[in-house]
């Protein structure tokens, strides 16, 4: 029996947002699933950030029937706005630190519900939940890994850091220097957005983890274990951004004598502290949060619209392929099927174009 959700609440607040170029990705998902039903008589939990755009995600997984609840956990932002849509339309909201419930599906982000049941498997959304899942020997499909995770991380992130510093204040990047700690796929973004706002860019990375499958980037390029020269680009930085996927790794990398002397802003872009207990919370631009979560959306739905469609096809994967157990890579064939809606029909398709060129100089 499929539940009598309230949709109207979520399509009419959406109408007024986006347009259909926005999600050709999630628009075509729902569209198939609308006439198969694969989750019909399935429980799901969407574990996804919520913001307005994740509606859309969410709108996708009831059309295919499934009996869906959305989960909320600490530390994790969300748009109440968003939440109380979802309230609205009849859909239940579950907290991690509830009491666990059993489930079909867990579609989950940096392994908040990993401690719950699924009968299933588990869709992990990020690269920090997947080492979590590693750990527990469980059945999950990881949406982070793969080609299309890059349009969020290397166009979508990117943006999205700009963005935020725009509305604290700080617009003007001309000739201004920018200290990048990491140099994967959201570093690398920040650092692309960068180069294209005329500002000064430094890297701090280790030479021995650059992957060569990504963009290059023409930057300044400095060792972490230089700890002499880590910190005189902190020193003399107008803005440093954390991007490394490590606990502490300023702390690590730049010696006390040098960031207490820089008057850089602060900001990071890690859901973990990447700057460590000794900087001080109010020493860094929203006292250590991930900083485009200070927006109304923290990454923009043009370039989420197919990493969200992934998440959903993960857990029609496990459906379907039950005799594969562990951690599933995206099969290439999911990929370049969403990827050419994506490129067809998207609002960014002129961005995608040499997107996924490896020979690509930034």
């Amino acid at each position: 029996m499929t539940v009598p959700y309230r949709t109207e609440y979520l399509e009419n607040f959406l109408k007024q947002k986006y347009t259909p170029e926005d999600y050709p990705v999630l628009k075509e998902q729902r569209t198939a699933w609308a006439e198969r039903k694969p989750f019909r008589g399935l429980k799901l939990l969407d574990a996804t950030p919520v913001f307005s755009n994740t509606l859309l995600k969410h709108l996708a997984l009831i059309e295919a029937g499934a009996t869906l609840f959305v989960g909320l956990s600490e530390g994790i932002a969300f748009d109440p706005v968003a939440t109380e849509l979802l309230s609205s339309a009849g859909i239940p909201l579950l907290h991690n630190k509830q009491a666990a419930m059993d489930l079909d599906l867990i579609l989950d982000c940096a392994a908040a519900f990993s401690h719950w049941n699924s009968s299933l498997g588990y869709v992990e959304l990020t690269r920090s939940g997947f080492e979590e899942y590693r750990k527990l020997n469980k059945r999950v499909f990881l949406a982070d890994n793969g080609k299309i995770k890059l349009i969020e991380t290397l166009l979508g992130t990117g943006e999205s850091y700009f963005r935020a510093m725009k509305q604290l204040g700080y617009e003007q990047w001309k000739e201004r220097k920018l200290v990048i700690f990491g140099n994967g796929k959201v570093g690398r973004g920040i650092a692309i957005r960068a180069l294209k706002r005329g500002a000064l860019v430094t890297v701090v990375s280790d030479p021995a983890q650059n992957d060569p499958s990504l963009p290059v980037v023409e930057a300044e390029f400095v060792s972490y274990a230089d700890s002499q020269a880590v910190g005189e680009a902190v020193q003399t930085a107008f803005a440093v951004v954390m991007a490394t996927g490590r606990v502490a790794a300023f702390q690590a990398d730049c010696p006390p004598d040098f960031w207490h002397q820089s008057k850089a802003l602060f900001a990071n872009m890690g859901v973990e502290d990447e700057f460590g207990p000794s900087i001080p919370a109010e020493r860094v631009l929203m006292q250590k949060k991930t900083i485009n979560f200070i927006l109304d959306e923290p990454t923009r739905l043009c370039y989420i619209d197919a990493t969200m469609a992934l998440h959903n096809r993960g857990a029609e994967y496990l459906l379907n392929n039950s005799g594969f157990t562990g951690m599933i890579l995206p099969p290439a064939e999911i990929e370049n099927e969403l990827l050419a809606v994506s490129k067809s029909k998207g609002k960014i398709s002129s961005e995608l174009a040499g997107l996924f060129d490896q020979k690509q100089n930034i």
